[in-house]
């Protein structure tokens, strides 16, 4: 049953009025008023009308691109692919749709606000990028955000994240990143130079992408009867500075490290510089790798050995999908695998 203004106003205990100036903010309300109608409006999941322009169709001409962080390339390659296809026929001014990128910091609770915000403007599409936060409350949360975006008329598409789970079902289609493969084939390429200390800095703990990739070096290590020893892993954030901090811990640990397996290319470029710090060569003293290819990996000293992830094509892909010019993958679901690139970064550990 749809949710009227008069329901939020009977739930706050105050006249429809107020509501409207709560939620239009034309007009000054007491602060313990504001609040009492601000909790009634998320517990009823209330979506404000939108302008009157959008009322008369489903949905309007905006479209929602939710990142985790825009200074992050990762996610600034995926958001301007994203945006590059997000015009075309059925919006107004020649076609043309507005996209609004959501910085969520990484809050979840960031990230479910831009939802409720998206739904309320009637967004035309939605797009996540990246790693989803693991926790069933706010997964539950999520998915169903998405499953009311998808009943308004709002196309959903996840890129680079995993599939929603219920209640979310088929209405977000997910282009999701092989990352479990692409950790796997890093690992394989320094056991097989030779490699058998290797040290392993891994993202958030709360992350998909931090599991998945985790998930892939350790199968590598399972598959050649390498211990995992739990010492020589070290989370931290998805940033340099994290990079050179955990290098330094696992050095502490374990002096004699052949190797350095990054949770991605911004965290190796500071395991990079703890190295060098510490007296050591790259890759003569120690090897390190790290994830997805951005654009400075090839330029790093000596080139960075890493996983590319097409980030440009599946934003591209994102995009069409979301503005209906791209037919939706079998089941809602495409896996997009990375490709190993072997650079000067990783070698033969000294006396093999």
């Amino acid at each position: 049953m749809t949710v009227t203004l008069a329901d939020v106003a009977a739930r706050a205990q105050v006249s429809p009025a107020t509501v409207s100036r709560v939620l239009n903010g034309n007009y000054p309300v007491a602060a313990s008023t504001r609040e009492r109608v601000l909790r009634a409006v998320d517990e009823l999941d209330y979506v404000l009308n939108g302008p009157a322009s959008a009322l008369a169709a489903a949905t309007s001409d905006l479209v929602g691109i939710l990142v985790n962080d825009i200074a992050d390339p990762f996610f600034g390659i995926m958001a301007g692919a994203i945006q590059s296809e997000i015009g075309g026929p059925g919006g107004r001014a020649g076609g043309e749709r507005l996209a609004v990128v959501c910085n969520t910091g990484g809050s979840p609770e960031r990230e479910l606000t831009y939802l409720t915000l998206l739904q309320r403007q009637r967004a035309a599409a939605v797009v996540l990028t990246g790693g989803a936060v693991e926790n069933t409350a706010h997964a539950t949360a999520v998915a169903t955000k998405l499953r009311k975006l998808g009943e308004a008329g709002t196309r959903v598409v996840l890129c680079g994240r995993p599939p929603a789970p219920a209640p979310a079902d088929a209405d977000a289609v997910a282009l999701t990143f092989d990352n479990r493969g692409g950790g796997r084939q890093l690992t394989e390429h320094l056991i097989g130079l030779g490699h058998r200390r290797m040290g392993y800095i891994a993202g958030p703990e709360e992350r998909t992408t931090t599991r998945h990739r985790l998930e892939g070096h350790r199968d590598a290590l399972a598959a050649h009867g390498i211990a995992d020893d739990p010492a020589r892993t070290v989370h931290g954030r998805y940033d340099r500075r994290a990079g050179y901090e955990a290098t330094l811990e696992l050095l502490r640990r374990e002096p004699d490290l052949t190797a350095v397996v990054a949770a991605n290319d911004t965290v190796a470029l500071g395991a990079c510089a703890a190295l060098r710090d510490s007296g050591l060569r790259i890759p003569d003293d120690v090897s390190v790798v790290g994830f997805d290819d951005l654009p400075f990996s090839i330029d790093a000293v000596p080139a960075l050995t890493t996983v590319r992830l097409p980030l440009a094509d599946a934003g591209a892909r994102a995009g069409r999908i979301a503005m209906g010019r791209e037919e939706v993958p079998p089941g809602g679901i495409a896996t997009i695998r990375g490709e190993l690139m072997v650079r000067g970064s990783t070698g033969v550990p000294k006396g093999a």
